[in-house]
């Protein structure tokens, strides 16, 4: 393999430009859990109560999941390099804030912030990692880092959260982004060109009825837990996102400058995939909050042990990630999305059984690596269902929609699988609930695996062009 400072200057200048890149998608996507291990000290430095303290993880999420197709619009309008900027700048100086935050409701407001930075610069990520390329093989490569960094980067986020708790402070989880926002920010116009503009008004209604309606399906799982599934709040979270998603879906098909193409959802293979990311993100990303209680009010890890526990999981979706890209070119995207999600649903099957008395070495361990290479199995080859026959002009509302799926499916996966947990809680411990919420998991993990088997096993015919299908 040809190394970076032997290659070809415009091979190296791609592959500094590719590096930067990914180095802010992994700091994005680190974000939703570098916090996690740290929770109880912020509750006690910030005086939070149990319930807003829940904020700290759903203000980013709500915010990043709810914006990312205004962000894919923007960068298809504006440039990608130039929206990416624009995002990442306001995602460092809300680090910033957050980290310096004097009390909790500042706190909250810094990582609303940081989502909304986030969901700007997110979708021009890919946007510019698919322009960066040349050929298929080498957007397959690119592709697989992506996945590898997107995939790994919840466990990374654990890792250094404890590492930075433990010999530090909470603060540095969120004062750590501003160095690495600032390297960035200074080197990737540099590196990285800038992308064609597609001029054209914004579509207002449709925005604001996506973002709304995404932040009030999100809130009525969140909300469900504490106040139940019954309740006004939970009930009423739900009709206004019904109401609002529909209003979405009708402007869409009449704004001459839509937020998003409805034609990127009439390809039946590209309809599937994204379904399946959505299970597979609401599937995974529970594993983490339940396995965090776990380690340290069961088997006492502290903060930086519960991080390192995770590094199995984040070493086999990186090491099954390298290779699926060739993988993909041999069998298929299906084939490879039904095998991943089996193992993903072995996985959370084999972790329902944990009790007071397992152990890391034969409880958590082998089901995590399961879980880990089911995942880099799975994500990239899906990734590239979601995006192939999607025309260069689009490339950023369809990563938009790409990453909405992601963001919408861990937050709702958390909420509704959280609820099932608590159902079956019993105050001071954490085992109670356990097997029912990991069970539910590989629920989300078969009907991923069905959408594979099922919807997305036929060839895909050749694609219509989005920009006259919507």
């Amino acid at each position: 393999m040809t190394s970076v400072s032997s290659a070809p200057p415009a091979q190296r200048r791609a592959t500094l430009g590719i590096t930067l890149v990914l180095l802010a998608q992994l700091m994005l996507v680190l974000d939703a859990t570098v916090v996690n291990v740290a929770l109880p000290r912020i509750q006690a430095d910030l005086d939070f109560s149990p319930a807003s303290l829940s904020w700290v993880l759903n203000g980013y999420t709500l915010a990043f999941g709810g914006l990312l197709l205004l962000g894919g619009r923007l960068g298809d309008v504006f440039g990608r390099r130039r929206v990416f900027e624009i995002g990442l700048a306001l995602f460092t100086v809300a680090s910033l804030a957050g980290g310096l935050a004097p009390n909790a409701d500042l706190l909250v407001v810094a990582r609303v912030a940081q989502g909304v930075g986030a969901a700007i610069a997110a979708p021009s990520v890919l946007a510019l990692l698919m322009t960066a390329t040349t050929d298929e093989g080498s957007r397959n490569r690119a592709l697989a880092l992506f996945t590898a960094v997107s995939s790994a980067g919840g466990s990374i986020g654990l890792i250094l959260g404890g590492a930075l708790t433990d010999v530090g402070s909470w603060r540095w989880t969120l004062v750590i982004n501003v160095p690495i926002g600032i390297v960035v920010l200074a080197l990737v116009r540099r590196f990285v060109a800038e992308t064609d503009r597609r001029p054209g008004r914004f579509d207002v209604v449709g925005a604001a009825s996506a973002t709304l309606g995404s932040v009030a399906l999100v809130y009525a799982f969140i909300n469900a837990p504490d106040h139940g599934w019954g309740s006004v709040g939970t009930i009423g979270g739900f009709a206004l996102a019904a109401a609002l998603l529909a209003l979405f879906v009708r402007t869409e098909r009449v704004a001459p400058h839509p937020l998003l193409r409805l034609g990127l959802l009439r390809d039946r293979q590209r309809a599937g995939a994204l379904v399946v990311m959505s299970l597979l993100v609401g599937s995974q990303f529970p594993m983490f909050y339940l396995l965090v209680q776990y380690d340290q009010r069961v088997l006492g890890f502290g903060p930086l042990a519960s991080g390192f526990a995770f590094l199995p999981l984040t070493l086999a979706i990186f090491a099954v990630s390298r290779i699926s890209a060739r993988l993909v070119t041999r069998y298929g995207t299906a084939r490879l999305i039904a095998i991943g999600t089996l193992g993903m649903a072995v996985s959370f099957a084999w972790l329902s059984q944990i009790s007071t008395s397992s152990d890391y070495a034969t409880s958590i361990l082998g089901p995590m690596l399961l879980s880990g290479a089911s995942a880099g199995l799975t994500f990239m080859p899906t990734t590239v269902a979601i995006l192939a026959g999607v025309e260069p002009e689009h490339a950023g509302a369809a990563s938009g929609l790409l990453q909405t799926m992601q963001q919408l499916g861990g937050a709702i996966g958390l909420a509704v699988i959280v609820s099932v947990y608590a159902s079956g809680a019993v105050p001071g411990e954490v085992v109670p609930g356990a097997e029912a919420a990991f069970l539910t998991s590989m629920v989300f993990a078969l009907v991923g695996f069905a959408m594979a088997t099922v919807v997305m096993r036929t060839p895909r015919k050749a694609a219509v062009p989005v920009s006259l299908a919507a």
